[in-house]
């Protein structure tokens, strides 16, 4: 064994703890994540800054539709993982160039270490839940209002409207 690596595994993507466990890498929706994957595959180690990658390239691949892809773009840079270099041409058929914020890049002078921009990134504040607070939801009385002629009242009732068959909608 001459050698400490294994034939045949080809580059890889370290994602540290760090990142794994900020704000900005959890806040990312699925399809934001399956982008920042991919385009990381088109890093060599000295092309950051220069990573093109399509919306129609990214949903052909990532079998999503354009709009999503593009959703998942804005995720990435707001949340700081990715950074717009330069903007592609559509009439050039040229994609716009971006940066992996975890990732060096080469310069003419030397290499400019990660800006991690992803650290910054502090979330938006939301409760946890169904989103359905009690202000404006409807609420079900556990009691029939008391009815003007005096009669008791009594527990409330599912008015059961299932006729026949499983009960399940077709």
């Amino acid at each position: 064994m001459g050698s400490s690596k294994k034939k045949g595994e080809g580059q890889y993507a370290p994602l540290p703890y760090g990142l794994l466990k900020s704000a900005a890498w959890r806040s990312l929706s699925g399809a934001a994540v399956r982008l920042f994957l991919e385009l990381h595959t088109r890093f060599n180690g000295s092309n950051n800054g220069k990573l093109r990658l399509s919306f129609a390239e990214a949903a052909e691949a990532l079998g999503m539709g354009k709009a999503t892809v593009q959703r998942a773009y804005a995720e990435l840079v707001e949340r700081g993982l990715v950074a717009l270099e330069r903007e592609g041409n559509w009439y050039h058929r040229q994609a716009h160039e971006w940066r992996l914020t975890t990732k060096p890049v080469q310069k003419v002078r030397g290499t400019q270490p990660p800006s991690h921009d992803w650290r910054r990134y502090r979330g938006k504040k939301t409760e946890r839940g169904s989103g359905m607070g009690q202000l404006g939801a409807a609420v079900v009385p556990f009691e029939n209002p008391i009815d003007k002629s005096g009669s008791i009242s009594e527990p409330v009732r599912a008015v059961s409207s299932r006729r026949h068959g499983s009960g399940t909608e077709h």
